[in-house]
């Protein structure tokens, strides 16, 4: 199967609602939703939900620059910091949304199932699931900055929604939330 642009454009679109109905549905779900706050304190809770917003301005600063801003050769020349350009950017872009949306459908249900269950494999689940999609977030980062050191217009764009996401997603919630959260089992 050959990845185009325009399939991953409409991949992302289809995860992208995908990852926000999986939070209405779980939220939906939980008698009581301000559980998965966790340990997080009401004074962190303040300073994070802005960051949420942001995260998601972030993520759509990267969104188009990098699946509509930029020419398809610019999009194909996308490489990992280590790599050589080889044409095989849409497939390296397309790795790091997959690893990142598909991760961020099943973390609420994750946490939801743990609350139900709590057994001991749990908490490994949903902070494995958290793992993963920071891992599609520092790919994101890598791309970003691989465009950035090629002078790719609005690559600096790319870089700062990277980041500002990343400050949400690997630091907020991997971190600080795994960290706080308090697992059972």
């Amino acid at each position: 199967m050959e990845i185009s642009r325009d399939f991953v454009r409409t991949t992302v679109i289809i995860g992208g609602i995908l990852v926000l109905s999986s939070y209405v549905w779980g939220v939906s779900k939980m008698e009581h939703p301000e559980q998965l706050w966790g340990g997080v304190s009401k004074s962190l809770q303040k300073i994070t939900v802005p960051f949420m917003f942001l995260a998601a301005i972030g993520f759509l600063i990267f969104w188009w620059n990098s699946l509509y801003s930029l020419s398809l050769e610019e999009l194909q020349s996308l490489q990992f910091p280590w790599s050589e350009n080889d044409g095989k950017g849409i497939q390296r872009m397309f790795l790091a949304y997959m690893l990142f949306l598909i991760p961020s459908m099943f973390w609420l249900e994750s946490t939801r199932f743990h609350e139900q269950h709590a057994f001991a494999w749990t908490p490994i689940l949903v902070i494995g699931i958290l793992a993963l999609a920071s891992l599609g977030n520092i790919l994101f980062i890598l791309l970003a900055y691989s465009a950035y050191e090629q002078d790719i217009a609005r690559s600096g764009w790319m870089l700062f929604g990277t980041i500002v996401l990343a400050i949400q997603v690997i630091i907020n919630d991997l971190i600080i939330w795994s960290y706080a959260y308090p697992w059972k089992g």
